[in-house]
């Protein structure tokens, strides 16, 4: 066997085991990527159900909103009808105050002018009585002086 010969037959047999260690590399491999298979099946098991619940909360989260938003758009219309009466009773208090302000004080003014009269009247009768009682202790009745 001369030199080349040997070298052919050395290089056959290293690309015999570096094809040999490729092998048991690519069914390790093999092997590693059936059992990730495997756990992604797993996974895909415990999540489906998992995913099922995220979506039907998902869709109760959504129906809630929607009856909040029906519920806030109902009370944003209570709320408007309550200023809108809230405006026409201040209204209401505005228009009443100024029909009803002038006659009520011109009541009150007759009610005081009249009260202020009758003191006046009264205490010119009152005057007129003790005159009179005064003169009577020495006049007779008929001689008061009217």
């Amino acid at each position: 066997m001369t030199a080349g010969e040997l070298a052919v037959v050395v290089a056959t047999v290293l690309c015999a085991i570096g094809f040999a260690a490729l092998i048991v590399v690519l069914l390790r491999v093999l092997d590693t990527l059936k059992s990730l298979r495997g756990e992604v099946e797993s996974l895909r098991a415990e999540t489906r159900p998992l995913l099922a619940e995220l979506q039907l909360s998902t869709d109760q989260a959504r129906a809630t909103m929607a009856e909040a938003r029906h519920d806030l758009d109902r009370f944003d219309r209570v709320l408007g009808s309550a200023e809108a009466i809230s405006d026409a009773v201040s209204g209401g208090g505005r228009v009443a105050r100024a029909a009803l302000s002038v006659p009520v004080i011109k009541v009150a003014g007759i009610a005081t002018g009249t009260s202020r009269a009758w003191r006046r009247l009264r205490r010119t009768d009152q005057k007129a009585i003790k005159k009179a009682d005064r003169g009577s202790r020495g006049h007779s009745v008929s001689e008061i002086p009217k």
